[in-house]
């Protein structure tokens, strides 16, 4: 009997424990799929181009002034979301604490000590897999980040719930 074959009601339970690097890995999706992060990598590329091209043209103060500019560019938001992503590990108990997932036919159930949460499925914003996260959210910008690696093989059973709950737009999951 493999895990919930068969058994649509039967609610799929799973701990995950957080960690900076799993938070690190959300803010990075998250700020590089949108406007903020496609700016800055183009901008950081195009600095550092126009130092290449104007090397040797221009006074060297100026050459460096991009090669800084285009550095900081690309630099800065890794850095700035890794120091983020250590920051909301220390300041929030929730994130210290394994959280236990239940999720069935109403919605995602989430426990950690003596505080719950309920996210029905027509609550869900979208539901998406990258390389090392299945993130569901619950608005725009805030997710309920899971490490697939943590999952305990249950990701496809996950994705056929998520599947039948929820419009296409709102997946993409791989």
């Amino acid at each position: 009997n493999s895990k919930n074959e068969g058994a649509e009601n039967m609610p799929i339970e799973f701990d995950i424990k957080i960690t900076a690097k799993d938070m690190y890995r959300f803010n990075m999706h998250h700020a590089y799929t949108g406007f903020q992060g496609i700016f800055a990598t183009v901008i950081g590329i195009g600095v550092l181009t126009v130092a290449a091209l104007t090397y040797g043209k221009v006074e060297t103060v100026y050459t460096m002034l991009y090669i800084l500019f285009g550095v900081l560019f690309l630099v800065y938001m890794p850095v700035s979301l890794w120091m983020r992503s250590k920051r909301q590990m220390l300041v929030s108990p929730v994130l210290k604490e394994t959280l236990h997932y239940s999720m069935d036919e109403k919605g995602i159930h989430v426990a950690v000590n003596d505080q719950t949460g309920d996210l029905e499925w027509n609550m869900i914003y979208k539901m998406i897999s990258t390389k090392s996260n299945l993130l569901i959210y619950s608005s725009r910008v805030n997710a309920y980040v899971i490490p697939l690696a943590q999952l305990g093989g249950w990701y496809g059973e996950i994705k056929a719930l998520a599947g039948r709950k929820l419009e296409k737009y709102r997946l993409r999951l791989k």
